[in-house]
């Protein structure tokens, strides 16, 4: 794993509230590059695989919608987490982020992703 994906899940990790899990995967192929969990009983590599399927849904629809836009973030809230999907600006790659919705602040955690988002375009 390079020194950027690991110092991008330790700084999540360590200043996010409320962490609980994260990964990075690359839309087209699935393949997650790096993955970080607090719980040993959550699988954020398979949450992603999931949540993939969400993004490739929403990106279908936009293109049926005839929409000329990008996809920023999926903001998903259940019964006591919040799970993040933020997608580069390329559309390449998304970040998965599960947080304890109790804990975390989610305007704090989506400007901790979008300072990272950036990079991961060029850095992967």
């Amino acid at each position: 794993m390079s020194d950027f994906l690991q110092n991008f899940q330790n700084d999540l990790k360590e200043n996010i509230n409320g962490f609980i899990a994260v990964s990075v995967t690359e839309v087209e192929t699935g393949m997650s590059y790096c993955s970080l969990s607090v719980n040993p009983d959550f699988d954020p590599e398979l949450a992603s695989a999931y949540n993939l399927e969400v993004v490739k849904a929403k990106l279908s629809a936009i293109k049926a919608l005839g929409l000329n836009q990008k996809i920023n973030d999926i903001l998903i809230t259940l019964t006591d987490q919040i799970h993040i999907l933020d997608v580069s600006e390329d559309g390449q790659y998304f970040i998965y982020l599960a947080v304890d919705a109790k804990k975390a602040n989610l305007g704090l955690t989506r400007a901790t992703l979008a300072k990272f988002k950036k990079d991961i375009i060029t850095k992967l």
